[in-house]
């Protein structure tokens, strides 16, 4: 079997088991369970809890003591275990608490398995600036193909979900064990000192400004990207509300709706090598922030009518929003630190957008949503929420273009 179809295999159910439920969480919480909507926000937060240890821990194990492909296997494995048992759950505190066990298993291996595929690649002497994205978008084609299953299965709202996300974590689990040897980088160097040992002494990456600068902004990304991730299905579902829209296709397929965002993802990943040796990083990053605005802003005035239009092209232009960021930001760490520390800086990386950033989007938006844009019958103003955090990522946008310094990168 081809190295590149491995590589393709793993990203495909990588992303397929996160897709088979991350979309359509809201729609079982809402709609079949019909919990409150401030204590959805913290089962969003779980991912960024999980995130802000997680991936870090297991990127210095990774470095120091176990093949990353082996680590990468077994958390599959114990976390399929664990959202096979989500659907026995029935109060929300419990329900947080499975999830974020599941989350502990599931975020470090995004992290884990670029740093199997950078590897193997060089292993075998491919150009990973080249090689990698092509490999990558069949893991946003895995998140789509997942996200249709459970829609059309009539799953969406459903605990089946957690079930086809599960078998599908162990499946690939067991995979893995097969997939090329990514061996510790950092075992054959001379540890002097607990720091060392740790891997603590990586916190250097703090050191240079324009890594600790990357690291901030992922983190207020990190924030967006969660927001839409929570809220979007739901959005689009609670259109049945409206008389005008209630047996739109838009309502019934709201899920499908939702994953031409992942299909726009496949087209901006094969984008990225040509924009990044065009524009360089800092301008491609900026561009991903500009598309969060419009993102957020087409959603706040579309509609299943003649907003259709809006809707869709909210959803194209996420694949900007999310590729040129996450992406290129992997890519960016990729060529910016050194071998022994690699793993654990994907690993930081991680942490900060899927971490610290997801906790405070999710723990904020959830309450703030509440409070500020809920009516006392639990109607949502979508429009002002949309709106909200489309200033949001301006604002992060205007601050990133002053701050962040286009220097050349130089290897830490």
């Amino acid at each position: 079997m081809k190295l590149r179809f491995r590589l393709t295999l793993m990203s495909f159910f990588q992303f397929f088991v996160w897709g088979a439920w991350l979309i359509t969480v809201a729609n079982y919480w809402f709609g079949t369970k019909q919990w409150e909507g401030a204590q959805f926000g913290a089962i969003f937060s779980t991912m960024g809890i999980a995130s802000v240890f997680m991936p870090t821990l297991c990127g210095i194990i990774a470095d120091r003591w176990l093949n990353a492909e082996r680590l990468y296997g077994i958390l599959h494995i114990l976390g399929g275990l664990t959202l096979l048992y989500v659907p026995q759950v029935d109060n929300p505190s419990e329900f947080f608490w499975v999830i974020l066990v599941a989350m502990i298993f599931y975020m470090p291996t995004i992290a884990l398995s670029n740093s199997v595929a950078y590897h193997a690649l060089k292993k075998y002497d491919l150009d990973v600036i080249k090689d990698f994205p092509p490999i990558r978008v069949w893991g946003t084609i895995g998140f789509i193909v997942a996200m249709w299953i459970t829609n059309l299965t009539g799953n969406k709202a459903s605990a089946n979900q957690f079930y086809i996300a599960g078998i599908a974590a162990i499946a690939l689990g067991i995979y893995s064990f097969s997939l090329p040897k990514c061996e510790p980088q950092g075992k054959t160097v001379a540890q002097n000192s607990i720091i060392d040992l740790l891997g603590l002494s990586s916190f250097k990456l703090f050191g240079n400004y324009r890594l600790a600068s990357f690291f901030v902004f992922s983190m207020m990304l990190g924030a967006a990207l969660q927001l839409t991730n929570a809220y979007g299905d739901v959005f689009l579902d609670d259109f049945k509300y409206n008389p005008l829209y209630a047996n739109s296709l838009v309502v019934k397929y709201s899920t499908i709706i939702m994953s031409i965002s992942q299909i726009s993802e496949t087209l901006f990943i094969l984008a990225i090598p040509f924009f990044l040796k065009r524009f360089g990083i800092k301008q491609v990053m900026f561009f991903s922030m500009i598309a969060w605005v419009f993102r957020f802003g087409l959603f706040a005035f579309g509609n299943p009518g003649d907003g259709l239009w809006m809707i869709i092209l909210s959803c194209i232009v996420y694949g900007m929003a999310f590729d040129f960021f996450n992406i290129s930001g992997s890519l960016f760490i990729e060529s910016s630190t050194s071998a022994k520390i690699r793993s654990f800086a994907q690993g930081l990386f991680m942490m900060m957008t899927n971490g610290f950033g997801a906790i405070l989007g999710n723990s904020i938006s959830g309450y703030v949503i509440q409070i500020y844009f809920t009516d006392p019958s639990g109607a949502k103003n979508w429009s002002q929420i949309w709106i909200s955090f489309a200033i949001y990522a301006m604002v992060v946008a205007i601050l990133f273009l002053f701050l962040f310094k286009d220097e050349k990168p130089k290897e830490v």
